[in-house]
């Protein structure tokens, strides 16, 4: 398998390469040149495997035998999965009147992130062993990126990370599990401004090729490949935690930010799985409106909303959607994304976005009043409490009935989310979170209307000069 950036400029590039990549040279992202098929009588295998071996599998199609071989790959997968504190890593919750809850966040964080960023850690640590390299690992959070990150490669010996997170923009839970981790390898920056201002600073570092390259700068925001193709095993896993008869249809309802998640599912559909989507995304709607119209723009300011981590209005994983929309055709992707890029607005041509609509069938957004509202009757119809996240997805159930199974995606534990629990008139959730108050914290400034790049630049070089 080969990997190319969606704009075209860069081809039949390894794994290896693109793992250890942010954005490709020309701006784009990276994909898989070809993606992979699979034969009914693997769709119907695959049925019987644990979550595990399911990223196994999947990891077989994207990465060569020659790159990383199988007991390698598998002893990877499986350490790095063994920290999730239930044995099936994702648990899938049958309620009532077909609600199905399928939990992605019992990793260390709390948060569905953990479930690629876990694995991708392994896979940097092997390249990095296997080549006796450094590497210094920069990317801005929304929420819950950076934490997960943090956990994924805190302490390991070729890896030092730079987190930016928007201060006041994350829940103090949130906030406490990057800045309580004292690491000597974690760097973590307040910034004041949204996740969308910090953003910027990181891109313009990626932008400079040489001082990428001379500081083995790279990303782990699910513009890394390496995180897309893992989060293909949650939706194969809901699948077959679902469907009795493998070939038969399912919906899965997935809350969207940056769009890695639902990229995935993307990929998942194109690959044989009989999924369609759904993109819940809270007021901040820009994914909203490019699914319902082609309106792919950039209004003026990010809202502030209780769904926090997904409080973006630049998610750069739309690329990757229309790349699949345009079957691969770059120099249309070129074409759209500078335009995206220089006027902060493009209309989606109606063949591409029709294509997208085949796999992404329909996109809500929802308020937060809304939220409140669907944890409340959740509480109290199913005794189960919703993190905010989820209950941009569970907004759908109760809005459109279906004849066929449909999984609602649980990025998060409400536990890290108590202020939104507390207004849903729901006692705050404190297990796996409570502790955290007790601890020292450490991170530095990045203040309005500092030069961030600089600041940014000059952390990069100290630490390549102290490794």
């Amino acid at each position: 398998m080969k990997y190319l950036s969606t704009r075209g400029g860069e081809q039949h590039l390894s794994f290896e390469k693109v793992l250890f990549s942010g954005y490709a040279k020309d701006g784009g992202l990276y994909m898989p040149e070809s993606i992979p098929s699979l034969s009914n009588e693997e769709l119907a295998k695959w049925s019987s495997y644990s979550y595990s071996k399911l990223v196994f599998a999947i990891a077989r199609k994207f990465i060569d035998e020659e790159e990383i071989p199988t007991p390698e790959l598998n002893d990877i997968i499986n350490s790095s999965l063994k920290r999730f504190r239930i044995p099936e890593v994702v648990r899938v919750e049958k309620m009532n009147g077909g609600l199905n809850i399928v939990e992605l966040f019992h990793g260390t964080t709390m948060a569905f992130k953990d479930l690629a960023l876990s694995v991708v850690g392994g896979l940097l640590d092997y390249y990095l062993n296997k080549n006796k390299r450094h590497i210094t690992i920069l990317i801005g959070t929304s929420g819950d990126t950076g934490s997960a990150a943090i956990e994924g490669v805190k302490g390991r010996k070729g890896i030092d990370i730079i987190v930016l997170l928007p201060n006041g923009r994350c829940t103090k839970i949130q906030e406490l599990q990057m800045t309580t981790v004292l690491a000597d390898n974690v760097h973590v920056y307040k910034v004041e401004g949204t996740s969308d201002d910090l953003d910027e600073p990181i891109k313009q570092c990626f932008s400079d090729s040489g001082f990428v390259s001379a500081h083995n700068l790279i990303s782990i925001n699910s513009i890394n490949w390496g995180r897309i193709m893992v989060q293909l095993a949650h939706y194969f896993f809901t699948y077959y935690q679902l469907c009795s008869k493998v070939g038969s249809p399912m919906q899965i309802i997935v809350p969207t930010g940056a769009a890695g998640n639902i990229t995935a599912g993307c990929i998942a559909q194109k690959m044989g799985l009989p999924i369609t989507l759904i993109a819940a995304v809270n007021t901040n709607d820009i994914v909203f409106r490019t699914i319902l119209s082609g309106d792919f723009s950039v209004k003026e300011d990010v809202a502030q909303t209780l769904a926090s981590a997904m409080d973006i209005q630049n998610p750069y994983n739309v690329e990757r959607l229309l790349y699949i929309g345009a079957n691969g055709n770059v120099k249309r992707i070129n074409e759209l994304m500078h335009a995206f890029e220089q006027e902060g607005q493009v209309s989606i041509p109606d063949d591409i976005l029709s294509n997208i609509k085949q796999i992404v069938v329909e996109s809500l957004s929802v308020s937060d009043e809304d939220i409140v509202a669907i944890m409340k009757r959740v509480y109290h119809e199913q005794k189960y409490i919703l993190c905010p996240h989820t209950a941009t997805a569970v907004f759908y159930h109760y809005q459109r009935k279906s004849d066929i199974p449909r999984g609602f995606i649980a990025t998060a534990s409400p536990a890290k989310f108590p202020d939104a629990v507390q207004r849903a008139g729901i006692e705050p959730v404190t297990d796996g979170v409570d502790h955290l108050q007790d601890l020292p914290t450490r991170f530095m400034w990045m203040r309005e209307g500092g030069n961030w790049y600089a600041m940014l630049r000059g952390k990069i070089e100290e630490i390549t000069q102290n490794r």
